[in-house]
């Protein structure tokens, strides 16, 4: 396909439907990352990962580490990108036990676990990258057309966070081209620093700092 043909496929837009906030936390004045392990939402705040029960709002438990970017979850072992490196730690005890290069060196946003993979936005080069988990290996880049933050696969769909001045959104893009077919627009003032999804209808978002995790509505009627 060509980039006029990817740029002319057909975009949904509507405004995000945020249907409840998280924090701000003690001790935690802005969040980065965000990852679900299915029971409990993890943030990344700068020194430690905070785990919070989605239902209650209320945290249960933190792992003191370098935190400032990406999280993700892929089923036993939390990932964390902290500045150059992405740190894969054991969630029971804290114990980072390997480490890798980020590929971004210092420039990394998002990460996201899919297909065996780490996923790894790139915010001001505006791309997304494969890599392996073992190596830090790039195996595969995808173009944005706008500061990446948050990324994260479900159903096959990959969604990834933009921030850029006071205007964020979330958005759908064909993982092939890298063309945007969704948009989710926050409100004004609203960050996205961090995304993922919780597997079925909902997006946890960090909120930069505001120090918020806000749940977004996954919307199922334009899903093509």
């Amino acid at each position: 396909m060509t980039q006029k043909a990817a740029k002319n496929k057909p975009q949904a837009v509507r405004a995000a439907e945020i249907v409840r906030e998280y924090g701000p936390f003690p001790g935690a004045d802005r969040i980065a990352g965000v990852t679900y392990d299915g029971h409990h939402v993890w943030a990344a705040t700068g020194a430690k990962l905070l785990a919070f029960d989605p239902a209650s709002g209320k945290p249960t438990r933190t792992l003191e580490c370098a935190c400032d970017a990406g999280t993700a979850f892929d089923g036993t072992y939390l990932y964390q990108i902290a500045e150059t490196r992405i740190d894969k730690i054991d969630p029971a005890t804290g114990d980072v036990v390997a480490s890798i290069p980020a590929p971004g060196s210092g420039s990394d946003s998002g990460l996201a676990w899919a297909e065996g993979s780490l996923w790894v936005g790139q915010y001001r080069d505006r791309k997304i990258r494969q890599i392996d988990p073992a190596t830090g290996a790039v195996m595969r880049t995808i173009e944005s057309n706008r500061f990446v933050t948050g990324v994260t696969w479900v159903d096959g769909e990959l969604w990834h966070g933009t921030w850029e001045g006071d205007q964020s959104d979330i958005r759908r893009i064909d993982p092939q081209d890298g063309a945007v077919l969704e948009r989710l627009e926050m409100p004004r003032d609203t960050a996205v620093s961090g995304l993922e999804s919780d597997g079925a209808d909902l997006f946890y978002c960090g909120g930069g700092g505001s120090g918020k995790v806000r749940a977004v509505r996954r919307p199922k009627q334009l899903r093509t």
